[in-house]
């Protein structure tokens, strides 16, 4: 603490960003400061929320850099979070992907939805928040412009062509002319030019009525309805038709809720919400938000976007590089206002939600901490092997963060080393490669490992920490009753029970943790343990190497398949016909045995 205060004393004056450390030397939260000094002497003056609090906690140690503008700090904010990836940052890692409707770049063009925006020189207008309006539109403009829809050109016309949705480039002349003349009808059309289109068909279908032509009269009004349907159910439209994205906010109780909403070609066509713990002044987290927004590449710039008052505006601009608006009056600023309601709203209908989660998982962590004497494990590692009768022997682990699965730092490994139902063995080894590339990559320790085991196990997994890699991770374990469920928790050296009420919230953390690790450990065992019976049901027969091994086993899969198929289905995968009537023995012999 004397060393902090040292540090605290020695900040400057200056905008800079600012890093925030645990015990182990893991960041923990990236923050941004028009003030360096003042902005992280607040985190140990004063008194905070409980959430805030729980970062103060964790600090041990700080770091900081100098920029020479909030602009600066803002860009290296950015960086720091990409890098570091701190668990109590505002990490916008955004999986709500938003369709676009593309006009590829090709000699026949095509219509297709994407979810990525490419340098390919292809028309891209979106996005749609709203996939299903993205689809009525694709169908809509398929029946009025008549591109191409096949990927490749197959051999004779489709039913498209039938049903007058293509014109077949596959088999009649298209010319370019035509091509060029429909591409440029259906980018005015996704540009805002529908009205337009909708009064030359309402004009193609006068003219048919008039010629008695009643069937051709119906589908172009047909056409008329489903634009009014796609099109027109906007309640709020500007007339410049430009395409904007508006930002605001509200906060309460140390949340924050974002509200974004798309106005493209002048029409609001639908709305993201995100809502997130702030740690800092809600403007700054404002800020970061917005900057890891357009970070995701399916967040496409708009030509401006509107922020509520109190913002750096100009900052903003040349930070994103596009045209910040604070609208002072009329429609732009009811369009902000509107966005500051419905955060507000939003906020107030999940409060309640967000409280329950925290209770099932960050502050379960942290009850789990107390009743195991430890620090609150907010990093919770568990391991499982899986094996039968020693074959195949393999083990599984996966993360959790703040009571959630951290899935994209699950592991699989396939035990190397053990001979035989060596439980013991196979959880040194697991463990001592798991950690020791940790160790190697200086990547974040976990808080807490779990072992799905007793006693022995847990000795095993100490012994290699320990001794080995001269770490000090707690250890627990979990042993369950004879109907497969978490009975009883242990921990210590030597291991000794820990009583948890099994109707309590961190009870329900370690079951969820066990039952999932299992879950993954058999899913992969079955798979290991597929492959291995299919290759060496091959291993006897002459003339099946590694590589017509890989060929069967993704035709057919498993040996109950091959065992169904004939010599001549063996024979279509590329093996010789001498050597699959072999195969086709062997299998036969072996299924006898």
């Amino acid at each position: 603490m004397d060393d902090l205060k040292e540090k605290l004393n020695s900040l400057p004056a200056q905008p800079g960003c600012y890093l925030m450390k645990n015990r182990h030397g893991t960041v923990i939260y990236a923050g941004k400061a028009k003030v360096l000094r003042n902005r992280v002497r607040s985190y140990f003056t004063g008194s905070h929320d409980m959430k805030t609090q729980r970062l103060v906690n964790e600090i041990d140690d700080f770091e900081y850099i100098v920029t020479g503008s909030e602009v600066e700090a803002l860009l290296l904010e950015q960086n720091l979070i990409k890098k570091y990836e701190p668990r109590y940052n505002v990490l916008l890692k955004d999986d709500k992907t938003y369709p676009f409707l593309k006009i590829t770049n090709e000699e026949h063009p095509r219509l297709i939805t994407t979810r990525k925006v490419l340098k390919d020189g292809a028309k891209y207008f979106g996005p749609y928040p709203n996939a299903q309006a993205a689809n009525e539109t694709k169908k809509l403009l398929d029946r009025l412009y008549p591109l191409r829809k096949c990927r490749t050109l197959p051999d004779r016309v489709c039913l498209y062509y039938h049903i007058g949705q293509c014109l077949a480039p596959c088999e009649f002349p298209v010319s370019e002319e035509t091509n060029k003349r429909m591409v440029s009808e259906m980018t005015k059309f996704l540009q805002g030019g529908h009205p337009k289109v909708k009064e030359e068909i309402e004009e193609k279908m006068y003219a048919a009525s008039e010629e008695m032509n009643f069937e051709r009269a119906k589908e172009l009004r047909d056409q008329i309805r489903h634009i009014e349907a796609v099109m027109e159910k906007q309640k709020i439209t500007m007339t410049d038709q430009a395409d904007r994205d508006v930002f605001s906010y509200s906060v309460e109780k140390g949340w924050m809720c974002v509200q974004v909403f798309f106005i493209r070609q002048g029409q609001l066509i639908e709305r993201d919400v995100s809502l997130f713990p702030t740690y800092q002044d809600p403007i700054d987290d404002f800020y970061t938000f917005i900057g890891q927004f357009y970070l995701e590449e399916h967040h496409k710039k708009p030509r401006e976007i509107f922020v509520p008052s109190g913002m750096n505006t100009d900052m903003l601009s040349e930070f994103l590089n596009v045209k910040t608006i604070e609208p002072k009056r009329g429609q732009k600023k009811e369009l902000v206002d509107m966005a500051t309601k419905n955060a507000a709203l939003a906020l107030k209908e999940k409060f309640d939600m967000i409280e329950r989660n925290e209770q099932k998982t960050v502050r379960a962590a942290e009850k789990l901490g107390e009743a195991l004497n430890i620090d609150a494990p907010y990093r919770i590692e568990a391991f499982d092997n899986s094996n039968i009768q020693g074959t195949d022997p393999v083990s599984a682990m996966v993360s959790f963060v703040d009571g959630k699965p951290d899935k994209q730092n699950y592991r699989k490994y396939k035990v190397k080393t053990v001979d035989g139902p060596d439980d013991y063995e196979s959880m040194r080894e697991v463990i001592r490669r798991r950690y020791l590339r940790l160790l190697k990559e200086e990547a974040a320790l976990p808080d807490l490992i779990v072992i799905d085991g007793g006693k022995g196990q847990i000795s095993a997994a100490q012994e290699v920490l320990e001794e080995e890699l001269s770490l000090t991770i707690p250890v627990c374990g979990l042993v369950k009753d004879d109907k497969h469920k978490t009975s009883q928790l242990m921990i210590g050296d030597p291991p000794e029970l820990v009583a948890l009420k099994k109707t309590s919230e961190e009870f329900y953390l370690l079951q969820r943790i066990q039952d999932e690790v299992h879950r993954f450990a058999i899913t992969f065992h079955r798979k290991v343990r597929k492959k291995t019976q299919f290759s060496s049901a091959l291993d006897d027969v002459q003339g099946i190497g590694e590589k017509r091994k890989r060929l069967l086993l993704k035709e057919f899969g498993s040996l109950k398949r091959m065992k169904a198929a004939s010599v001549e289905d063996i024979e279509r995968v590329g093996i010789p016909q001498q050597v699959a009537q072999a195969l086709k023995n062997e299998i036969n012999s072996e299924e006898e045995k």
